[in-house]
């Protein structure tokens, strides 16, 4: 029986809390900044816990 890989490109953008939550980090805070209000970056720059529908399935990708 072969075994399943972690699927890497997953396993570099979520990490799993030590209760089981999968952790994320915020999106569209590479570029364009200028045109972004200084509430909306600060608020991007913090991370966020995935929702639990989403949850099982990324897990499962990254087998943690």
């Amino acid at each position: 029986m072969g075994k399943v890989k972690t699927h890497r490109a997953s396993a570099k953008r979520f990490s799993v809390t030590g209760t089981g939550k999968v952790k994320i980090n915020h999106c569209h805070h590479r570029h364009n900044l200028g045109k972004k209000t200084a509430k909306r970056k600060r608020h991007l720059r913090g991370s966020a816990i995935l929702s639990d529908a989403m949850t099982a399935n990324i897990r499962a990708l990254i087998q943690k």
